[in-house]
C-alpha cells in the first residue's frame, strides 16, 4: 500500500516540483531554469487575476455554505414530520456528479431562466447570467447548492452529540431562541464548524469542475480560477513547466490557508471550553 501511494501520489508530486524548475513543454527536451518560472509568476497579471478571483470565490462560497448548512441542520435536527425524507432530499445533490449538475444548471441558465424571464417580464432573468460579468454568481449558486449536503450532514452529526439535558437546564434558566443557539449550540458545535470551514476553504480554493462545465472560465477570463488556468495553459497551452510552478504555489497557498484556519478556529474552541 505504501509503495502504491508513493507511485500514484508522492512521485507525481515530486516530479511536478522538479519540472517546475525547467522549461519543459510536456514533450521533447528540457533545460534546467532554476526559479525563473516562480519569478515570472509574480509578474504575470493573468496569474494575479486568477488568484484574486479564486480567493473571492472561495471566501464567498465558504461563508454561504457554512451559514446555510448550519441553518438547515438546525431545522432538520428538530422533531418534525418527514425529516428523514427531507434529509435524503438535501443530501441528493452530493450523490450526483459535479459535472452532471453543472451541465443541468447550464441548461437552466441558458434556456429555462430566460424563457421564464420573458414570460413574466422580469428583466434580470431575460439574460443568461453565465454570459455576463456576473457569471461567477451563477457558478457560486451551483457550487453552494451542491456543497450544502455534506456540510449539513456534519452539522447534524454534531447537533446529535449535544445532550438534551443541557437544553432542559437552559430552559429552566429562561434561555431560548437565538440566545440559546449562540451560548449553547454553537459553542458545542465548534469542532464541527472547524472541520467544515477547513474542508470548504481547501475545496473551493481548488474549484475546477463547476467552472469548466458552466463557463469554461469565461466570459473572457471573468471566472477563471487558478486551477482552471493551470489546466488550460499547462495541458492546452504548452506551458507544462510554468504551470507546474503555479501548481506548487497553489499547493503552498492551500496548505497555508488550511493551517491558518486550524490554528485560528482551535484557539476559538479553547475560549468555549
Amino acid at each position: 500500500m505504501a509503495i502504491l501511494f508513493f507511485m500514484l501520489h508522492t512521485w507525481p508530486f515530486l516530479s511536478g516540483i522538479f519540472y517546475s524548475l525547467t522549461d519543459w513543454k510536456g514533450y521533447g527536451n528540457w533545460h534546467f531554469t532554476g526559479l525563473r518560472n516562480y519569478i515570472q509568476l509574480l509578474k504575470d497579471p493573468n496569474i494575479i487575476r486568477a488568484y484574486l478571483f479564486t480567493f473571492k470565490f472561495a471566501l464567498s462560497a465558504t461563508l454561504l455554505v457554512n451559514v446555510l448548512s448550519l441553518i438547515i441542520a438546525c431545522g432538520l435536527n428538530r422533531v418534525v414530520w418527514c425529516k428523514d425524507f427531507l434529509k435524503a432530499v438535501y443530501f441528493l445533490p452530493y450523490m450526483l456528479g459535479t459535472l452532471i449538475i453543472s451541465y443541468v444548471f447550464r441548461f437552466f441558465f441558458s434556456n429555462l431562466v430566460p424563457y421564464l424571464g420573458n414570460i413574466f417580464n422580469i428583466d434580470f432573468m431575460k439574460t443568461n447570467i453565465l454570459g455576463t460579468e456576473s457569471a461567477w454568481l451563477g457558478v457560486l449558486l451551483v457550487t453552494v447548492w451542491q456543497s450544502l449536503a455534506f456540510n449539513t450532514l456534519i452539522y447534524i452529526s454534531g447537533l446529535q452529540t449535544i445532550d438534551t439535558d443541557i437544553y432542559e437546564a437552559c430552559a429552566l434558566d429562561g434561555a431560548y431562541g437565538i440566545y440559546r443557539f449562540f451560548k449553547i449550540t454553537f459553542p458545542m458545535l465548534a469542532p464541527f464548524f472547524t472541520i467544515n470551514m477547513v474542508l470548504c476553504g481547501k475545496n473551493f480554493l481548488m474549484v475546477f469542475d463547476q467552472i469548466i462545465a458552466l463557463t469554461n472560465g469565461g466570459p473572457g477570463d471573468a471566472t477563471t480560477s487558478i486551477a482552471v488556468l493551470i489546466y488550460k495553459r499547462g495541458f492546452q497551452g504548452q506551458q507544462f513547466a510554468y504551470q507546474s510552478a503555479d501548481s506548487v504555489i497553489l499547493f503552498i497557498v492551500v496548505v497555508a490557508v488550511s493551517v491558518f484556519q486550524l490554528r485560528f478556529f482551535e484557539n476559538r474552541e479553547k475560549k468555549y471550553e
